[in-house]
């Protein structure tokens, strides 16, 4: 399939075909990654990291774990 770089501010941009977003899983707002190789542009679809609570959990360590912080009297209805 052909279709035309087009400018937009000062920047090109390249539509992409509804069929070639749903086969590479992107829509508006996706983040991708931008390469040349071998004189040609390459775009690939990045995929979102997934965080898992575990591993978040091992990574604490006395090295960079916060002190409480004493946020005063209560003011309201909340229950210290």
């Amino acid at each position: 399939m052909q279709t035309k770089i087009q400018r937009w501010g000062n920047s090109l941009g390249l539509r992409i075909p509804k069929s070639f977003a749903a086969e590479a899983r992107v829509e508006a707002g996706s983040t991708v990654d931008i390469s040349v190789e071998d004189g040609g542009l390459v775009v690939r679809a990045v995929s979102p990291r997934k965080y898992e609570l575990d591993a978040l959990l091992k990574g604490i360590a006395s090295s960079n774990l916060h002190d409480a912080t004493d946020w005063g009297e209560p003011v309201g209805r909340e229950a210290w």
